[in-house]
C-alpha cells in the first residue's frame, strides 16, 4: 500500500496490532501484525503493518500487544439510570420497581438525565462500547450528550399508555427530530415501554406509525417467565403473541430481554415480517433470580440476531458489555447442558456483528473491514491475567476485562487514548450529581411513575392501579 506523492494523509493509521476479522461466511479470525487505515470516518483498508510504514497520517496509533475489535454495542440500556446504581439491591422484581425505582424516577429532572447520560457514556467509552441503544425519558438530553461526547446511539423516548396519546406522540416527535443527528451517529426508534404498560390500541398505533415513518420499535417484552405465564393465564396469549396481533412484529423490532419467550412464540418470531432482534442482559437476570434466560440458541437457530446488553445500572450495577459477553457464553453452556455451546468465537460474533444487526446497523458496523464505519477499540493483552495466549478468542471472552480496553475510536475520532477520556469530564459530572442525590432519592412523596404488579400484568393501562407522574422537567 505505497502512497502516491499526491495522496492526502490518512486520518488515522493503527498499526502493529492483531485485528479481529470476519470472512464471507461470517467466521471470525485474527490477522496478526496488521494495520487499519481510516479516512473520512470509514475503514479504508485492513493490511499489514509493513504496508503502511511510510503512509502519511494525521494520527498514528502504535498498538503492539493489542487486539483491534469492532466497537462493542450495548443493545439495550437505560443510560441515565447510572444515577440509581446500587439504590435498590437484593429485591425481587416487583419490590424493586414499586418500592424504589419508580418512586425515585418520579423525581428525575432533565438535568439529572443529562448528568446520568454523561456518566454512562464515560463508563461505556472506557469499557469499549461505541454504540448504545437507549430507552428512557427526557431523551433530548441524552441526544445532546451523544452529540457532545462522540459516541453512536440508537435512541427512543419511552412511553406508557397512562400518559394518554401525548406519550406516543412525544416518542414519534423525538424519533423524527433526532433521526440522523450528531452527524449521522444517532438513529432513533419508537419506544413503547412494554405490553403490560402499553395497551393493544397504543401498540397497534405504534406499529402503524413505525410503518408510515420507516422507524423501528424498541420494546420490553416477555422479560421473564412470570410475565409470559401470567399473560397466558389471564388473557390466553403470551406477550410475544400480543406483539403479533398488534402488528409490532410486522415492524423492525428490538425486543429487550425475552427470557420469558416460550416455544409457542418461536414460530411467530421466525415468521415476523419485520426485522426482529433480541437483546440479552444476563447479569440482571441472575440478580433477580429469574429461572430462565434469553433462549439464545433457539433464536440463533431461527436466524434471529441476539445482541449483548446490560440493561440499566440500577439493576445491572454496571454498563460492562464485556461482562455480558462472558456471562452469556457461560450461562448458555449451563442452561443447554452443552460445553460446546456457546463457543468463544460464537460469543465474539454476538458481541460484534449480531449486536450491530440488533440495532439495525449491521451494514455499517460490527466488522473491521473496508467501507465500514471506523468504530474500533484496542484491547491490551499484555497483562498477567491474559497471558499466555493459547486461544485468542477464549482469552478475549473469558480472561480480558473491560479495563483492558486502551483506546476507543468512533467514526475515526479517538474518544479515549491510553485510558484517558478525551471528550467527557467525569469529576465535574460526579460533583454535580452528588449535589442532586438527596432530592433525587427522596421517596416521601409517595408517588411512582407506574405500578408493576405481577398478578395484574395485562391489566389495561389507564386503570386505577396506574399512577403516572408526568413530566421529567426542571
Amino acid at each position: 500500500m505505497t502512497p502516491s506523492p499526491a495522496e492526502a494523509p490518512a486520518d488515522l493509521v493503527i498499526t502493529g496490532c492483531t485485528v479481529l476479522v470476519h470472512d464471507d461466511q461470517e467466521r471470525t479470525g485474527f490477522e496478526e501484525n496488521a494495520a487499519i487505515v481510516v479516512r473520512g470516518g470509514v475503514v479504508e483498508a485492513v493490511t499489514t503493518a509493513g504496508a503502511v510504514r511510510d503512509l502519511p497520517a494525521v494520527e498514528r496509533l502504535e498498538a503492539p500487544g493489542q487486539v483491534a475489535l469492532p466497537g462493542l454495542v450495548n443493545c439495550h440500556t437505560h443510560a441515565p439510570m447510572v444515577a440509581l446504581r446500587g439504590v435498590a439491591e437484593d429485591l425481587p422484581t416487583e419490590e424493586w420497581f414499586n418500592d424504589v425505582v419508580w418512586p425515585v424516577e418520579s423525581n428525575l429532572t432533565e438535568r439529572d438525565v443529562a448528568l446520568g447520560a454523561r456518566l454512562a457514556c464515560a463508563e461505556m467509552i472506557r469499557g469499549g462500547v461505541t454504540c448504545f441503544a437507549d430507552h428512557y425519558f427526557s431523551m433530548d438530553a441524552v441526544a445532546a450528550v451523544v452529540a457532545e461526547c462522540g459516541m453512536r446511539a440508537h435512541l427512543g423516548e419511552a412511553y406508557f399508555s397512562s400518559q394518554g396519546p401525548q406519550g406516543r406522540e412525544r416518542s414519534l416527535e423525538f424519533a423524527l427530530r433526532h433521526r440522523g443527528g450528531a452527524d449521522g451517529r444517532i438513529t432513533t426508534a419508537l419506544a413503547p415501554h412494554a405490553p403490560y404498560t402499553v395497551d393493544d390500541a397504543d401498540l397497534a398505533a405504534t406499529a402503524e406509525l413505525a410503518r408510515d415513518h420507516g422507524l423501528p420499535v424498541h420494546i420490553h417484552a416477555s422479560e421473564n417467565r412470570d410475565q409470559a405465564e401470567t399473560s397466558l393465564a389471564r388473557h390466553g396469549v403470551t406477550p410475544i403473541e400480543v406483539l403479533k396481533r398488534t402488528g409490532i412484529l410486522d415492524t423492525d423490532v428490538l425486543i429487550a430481554h425475552g427470557t420469558g419467550i416460550l416455544d409457542r412464540d418461536l414460530p411467530l418470531l421466525a415468521a415476523a415480517d419485520g426485522r426482529t432482534a433480541v437483546a440479552t442482559a444476563p447479569r440482571g437476570y441472575l440478580k433477580f433470580a429469574w429461572p430462565t434466560t434469553t433462549p439464545v440458541r433457539a433464536l440463533r437457530d431461527l436466524g434471529i440476531p441476539v445482541g449483548l446488553a446490560t440493561d440499566g445500572a440500577a439493576s445491572n450495577n454496571s454498563l460492562d458489555v464485556w461482562e455480558s459477553m462472558a456471562l452469556t457464553a457461560l450461562i448458555q453452556k449451563s442452561t443447554t447442558g452443552d460445553p460446546r455451546w456457546l463457543t468463544s468465537r460464537q460469543a465474539l460474533h454476538h458481541a460484534t456483528l449480531q449486536s450491530a444487526r440488533a440495532v439495525g446497523l449491521g451494514d455499517t458496523l460490527g466488522r473491521i473491514a473496508p467501507g465500514r464505519r471506523a468504530d474500533i477499540i484496542l484491547v491490551d493483552l499484555t497483562g498477567p491475567h491474559t497471558q499466555p495466549v493459547h486461544d485468542l478468542a477464549a482469552t478475549l471472552v473469558h480472561s480480558a476485562r473491560s479495563s483492558d480496553v486502551r483506546t476507543t475510536v468512533v467514526d475515526g475520532r479517538i474518544l479515549m487514548r491510553d485510558r484517558e477520556l478525551l471528550t467527557l469530564d467525569v469529576p465535574a459530572v460526579v460533583r454535580e450529581l452528588r449535589e442532586r442525590l438527596p432530592a433525587l432519592l427522596d421517596r416521601s412523596h409517595g408517588r411512582r411513575i407506574q405500578d408493576y404488579t405481577a398478578s395484574a400484568l395485562g391489566t389495561p393501562p389507564g386503570s386505577e392501579r396506574v399512577r403516572y407522574h408526568d413530566e421529567y422537567e426542571d
